[in-house]
């Protein structure tokens, strides 16, 4: 291991850690979260219902629970190195494969499958890495890590619309997974799983004098302490995130699947909707950051149901929105209090449990969200099939995340009961 002395002549490398993350995520989760851009076009191509054309993403949801699952094993078994690496090359071989596509089926094994497979355990991956490298900035850590997804919405959807305007939606698909193949996979190369591999403490502290000491060896790795996935799965705790999670993901990918279609049926054009979704991932920016230090300060709990309640509200307003001011403030505190999510609830689910099998865990509880992510976006194309309008089903996500609320103030610290 690196002599400790030398730790303070240059940056952490935990900060490298969290910056890969950020651009890895930036790629998948920009790819992950721009269905809605490609939307109408599919439903186009193969004469879809808008129940149908979202049963293309559910599916994909659904099938993330188990690779999710997967994932956080992987991460905690092999590192995140290993699990980089694959999510780089599966998500640019389903990209160049969906491009090609012209059977409704084949949508279902190239996008459904095979990108479920290569970007579901990019959350757990990079949040069960970064929670190893920090501890007292471990909400911070989190913020940046996960900024990916409100950066990636940010960059993805104005710049796919873009592409599909000028060369199709087939070119855009090919485009994106050699995007993927020329991040992710070099970069993933550079990830190291915990700070032990650099001679370093979470957040970059020194060894104390002595070191190595008398109970650790030179070459032992640090372990940290937590619940196996068996005890955490045995508590109530874990069965309130995974309801939490399912709430909050079916009004989130609600609305990531369905934005671009209602601001484009109310009579805006594809720019137009782009820009909003666009001002939801760049305002998920902020929230993951400020959020995430304000967990650090206000405590997890408090942070968490400050992001939903949040969501609740902006879902209200979401209702009665008809003029782009109304759905710009929309995407500005929605995309506050999505970002803020991500990090907040890590950091509270690692206070939680411990961060022994934080990998394990995080894959497990990630099921929910899966399904939730699965079913808001039928939800949403089944209303709008029977109604031609969305009203049911925003206010059914402002109901979920009012339920949500309720189940975060109901999560308690596990770690003592063991």
């Amino acid at each position: 291991m690196q002599p400790p002395s030398r730790l303070k002549e240059k940056l952490f490398y935990g900060w490298v850690v969290v910056a890969n993350l950020l651009v890895m995520g930036t790629a998948i989760w920009g790819i992950r979260f721009s269905f809605s851009v490609f939307f109408k076009s599919l439903e186009s191509e193969f004469n879809l219902t808008r129940a149908a054309t979202s049963a293309i993403f559910s599916t994909q949801m659904v099938l993330g629970g188990v690779f999710t699952i997967l994932g956080g094993w992987v991460a905690d078994r092999y590192g995140p190195k290993v699990l980089f690496l694959f999510l780089g090359i599966i998500t640019g071989l389903s990209l160049l494969l969906t491009s090609q596509t012209n059977a409704l089926w084949q949508l279902f094994f190239t996008y459904s499958l095979l990108l479920a497979m290569g970007t579901s355990p990019m959350y757990v991956g990079a949040m069960s890495t970064a929670s190893r490298w920090f501890d007292r900035k471990r909400g911070l850590a989190m913020g940046i890590a996960s900024s990916g997804a409100g950066l990636g919405l940010l960059i993805v959807a104005p710049f796919a619309t873009y592409l599909i305007t000028q060369f199709g939606w087939r070119m855009t698909f090919l485009i994106y997974g050699m995007i993927a193949w020329l991040v992710v996979i070099p970069l993933s190369r550079l990830l190291k799983r915990e700070p032990s591999e650099v001679g370093a403490l979470p957040d970059g502290e020194e060894y104390s004098e002595g070191y190595p000491s008398d109970t650790e060896k030179e070459g032992e790795k640090i372990q940290p302490i937590g619940l196996s996935l068996r005890e955490a799965f045995r508590t109530r705790s874990f069965w309130m995130v995974i309801f939490l999670f399912l709430f909050f993901a079916s009004s989130l990918l609600l609305i990531l699947t369905h934005l671009i279609p209602h601001i484009t049926d109310i009579g805006y054009s594809p720019v137009e909707a782009a820009t909003v979704i666009s001002l939801v991932g760049g305002s998920a920016l902020v929230g993951r950051v400020l959020l995430g230090i304000a967990s650090d300060r206000i405590g997890r709990k408090a942070a968490l149901v400050i992001c939903t309640l949040l969501c609740a509200i902006a879902m209200i307003w979401l209702l009665w929105a008809k003029d782009l001011w109304m759905f710009y403030l929309f995407a500005i505190v929605f995309g506050v209090a999505w970002g803020g999510m991500g990090p907040t609830s890590a950091a509270l689910i690692g206070h939680t449990f411990g961060l022994g099998k934080i990998g394990a865990i995080l894959g497990a509880l990630d099921a929910g969200y899966n399904v939730g992510a699965a079913i808001g976006p039928i939800i949403g194309g089944f209303v709008f099939d029977i109604s031609h309008s969305y009203f049911v089903a925003f206010l059914y996500g402002a109901l979920a995340m009012l339920l949500a609320t309720v189940f975060v103030t109901l999560i308690r610290r596990e770690m003592e009961k063991f």
